[in-house]
């Protein structure tokens, strides 16, 4: 007979997790939008320093315990007392707008005056700049109580996420892989729900890779369509600002927040005049079908086949629902990409510039950072070349000039093919291990001609990993961009929460989960635990065998009768084995539906083996 232990299944499945503890039910911030938050306070069922709380627990259990996602850089130590004065002016005289008590959190590239902004590198551990960025005031003006500083990729000049401050930020789908940058930081947080929406910027790629890689939604704007004042430069001529959420109208929220003419950024002359933006109103104004998108692809071919495919399909349902798509090509754009790049032209004089606008007393500049080596490694070689550099004007206006040829050709696409967007995979790899390089980036379309792209959720790899599809629309069309990607989303949903992150039970983190196993068979008995961290997503195991020589195997499977093996415990010869897994998203489902199995295979035994139930008791 067998003896199981009892194994909760609300610790092994994400989706199993939603309905326990105090942050569960109508008080929860586990993936609440920005609407529901605001219906939860207006209603009196939380205020915003509960709200503050809960998102405070949820660091404390999942950025510095637990997985240690590591995309928090500082807590603002006046959060509590923010949102306690913004409950009191609810109180008194109602809320300001669909931002106000909501807790947001900020990448540590955009300035703060009452915490430090570092671009994630020891050399500006301690920098407060003397004036604020624009979007954040913006965001505190609207109400918002900006939580806390977001990890980035140092100085946004990568796309890992790793930095000398605090070391590397992990994905909170598989916290052994990246979780995309530069932004990552703010992308692993608001996956894991650590506070309603988050700000990024984008160079090339870093509102819309950690987007993809953490099942978000992210725009990078027209440039020109916000502000960047008061962002710590990469490139003045190539970056913009903006949020990362989790749905499409806590994204339109925060840009009709964020958006719009700033004189100290003359780029926004683009928009200087306009109306105030209409996100999200506009947000039910487009109807999939009879849209026109254009797959790109030549960016589809050199994808991986995990998400190629994964796109591919909601290509299908798109089409499947009235779209019309077209293969288009951009004629030259490689050859124009190559040649428009400015960040090498304006990294090192920007820098300095900022540094000295916004009151840098210990560090001068870029050659002071390089000299006394306050830098990751990763960054070695973007940091010296730029240092080392002297600005060739010609060239710099060459690739200036080059810009304006890649709009026109991607504009002329749009107009010789109706289009209403180019869909590409936002990158064209799954997240590689810590460590490792990551490829497969396709920013530059957007960031080279200053066209907006929105990239949204398409699904997931078969190893559980986030995939990413990304639509290009004309200059200053965000917000019908955005309206397409929310009729996209409406239909196609594919957002899930990440399975390392669940709700708190009891104000913590789902405790380890133990089954003591009791096995005896013919000619053999076995003995240990199975223990399950949903957690850190791990099975862990404990075996003794007596008998061990009638028994060749000892394995795991997912399903009833003849399933295969999906986990050796244990092989020939061998009296006792422990070890530890990373779950897959089988795994973890099998735990979940009941359906794991314990399989014995011998001498004395059915060539078949004997296989166990392993009862998850409720």
């Amino acid at each position: 007979m067998m003896k199981i232990g009892r194994i909760f299944p609300v610790a092994l499945l994400c989706a199993c997790l939603q309905a326990c503890g105090p942050e569960a039910g109508a008080q929860s911030v586990y993936e609440t939008s920005i609407a529901d938050l605001q219906r939860m306070l207006a209603g009196g069922e939380v205020t915003s320093v509960q709200l503050v709380e809960q998102y405070l627990a949820r660091i404390e259990a999942y950025d510095r315990a637990g997985p240690r996602l590591n995309s928090i850089v500082r807590v603002n130590p006046d959060a509590r007392e923010i949102a306690g004065q913004l409950d009191r002016e609810r109180a008194a005289s109602g809320p300001r707008g669909p931002l106000h008590g909501i807790p947001v959190l900020v990448k540590d590239n955009y300035n703060t005056t009452d915490m430090p902004t570092t671009g994630s590198s020891v050399a500006l551990a301690d920098f407060v700049p003397n004036a604020a960025a624009t979007q954040v005031e913006k965001l505190v003006a609207a109400g918002a109580v900006v939580l806390a500083k977001t990890s980035l990729h140092e100085y946004a000049y990568g796309i890992t996420s790793v930095n000398s401050l605090t070391g590397q930020t992990r994905n909170p789908y598989d916290y052994r892989r990246v979780p995309g940058g530069s932004s990552g930081g703010t992308g692993a947080a608001v996956a894991a729900s650590l506070g309603a929406v988050g700000m990024g910027s984008d160079t090339c790629g870093s509102i819309r890779i950690p987007s993809a890689f953490n099942n978000l939604v992210g725009l990078r704007p027209s440039k020109g369509a916000s502000s960047i004042y008061g962002v710590m430069p990469l490139s003045h001529t190539q970056d913009t600002a903006g949020p990362l959420a989790r749905n499409i109208d806590d994204l339109a929220i925060v840009l009709d927040a964020v958006s719009g003419y700033d004189a100290n950024d003359p780029a926004t002359e683009a928009v200087r005049g306009m109306p105030p933006t209409r996100f999200r109103e506009r947000l039910g104004e487009v109807s999939l079908e009879g849209l026109r998108f254009g797959k790109l692809d030549g960016y589809f071919e050199r994808a991986d086949g995990a998400t190629r495919g994964v796109i591919e399909d909601a290509l299908e349902w798109l089409e499947e629902q009235g779209v019309t798509v077209v293969s288009v090509e951009i004629p030259e754009v490689a050859d124009l990409i190559s040649r428009s790049g400015v960040i090498g032209h304006e990294f090192h004089s920007d820098l300095d510039r900022y540094l000295e606008q916004f009151g840098s007393e210990r560090i001068a500049g870029l050659a002071d950072i390089v000299d006394l080596g306050l830098y990751h490694q990763a960054v070695t070689g973007q940091l010296t070349r730029s240092r080392d550099a002297e600005r060739d004007e010609e060239a710099y206006q060459e690739a200036l000039a080059t810009r304006g040829e890649l709009r026109t050709a991607v504009e002329q696409v749009f107009e010789n093919n109706e289009l209403d967007a180019i869909v590409y995979p936002t990158i064209g790899q799954i997240p590689v291990f810590i460590g490792e390089s990551q490829p497969g980036n396709n920013c530059s379309i957007a960031a080279n001609s200053g066209l907006p792209a929105l990239s949204l959720p398409a699904g997931f790899s078969d190893s559980g990993l986030p995939v990413g599809m990304e639509l290009l629309a004309g200059f200053l069309e965000d917000e019908r961009l955005l309206a397409i990607g929310h009729a996209f989303e409406s239909g196609y949903p594919r957002r899930q929460a990440p399975a390392v992150t669940p709700e708190l039970v009891d104000g913590a983190p789902p405790p380890l989960q133990t089954s003591i196993l009791q096995v005896d068979g013919e000619g053999f008995s076995l003995q240990g635990e199975i223990r399950i961290d949903a957690v850190l997503n791990r099975l862990e195991y404990e075996l003794r065998l007596s008998g061990a020589g009638d028994v060749s195997a000892v394995v795991l499977a997912l399903d009833e009768g003849s399933a295969p093996a999906a986990l050796n415990l244990m092989g020939p010869d061998a009296e006792a084995a422990a070890g530890s897994e990373f779950m897959t998203p089988r795994l973890r489902q099998a735990a979940a539906d009941q359906s794991l199995r314990i399989r014995v295979f011998g001498s004395r035994l059915p060539p078949e083996g004997v296989a166990f139930p392993v009862v998850l008791d409720n």
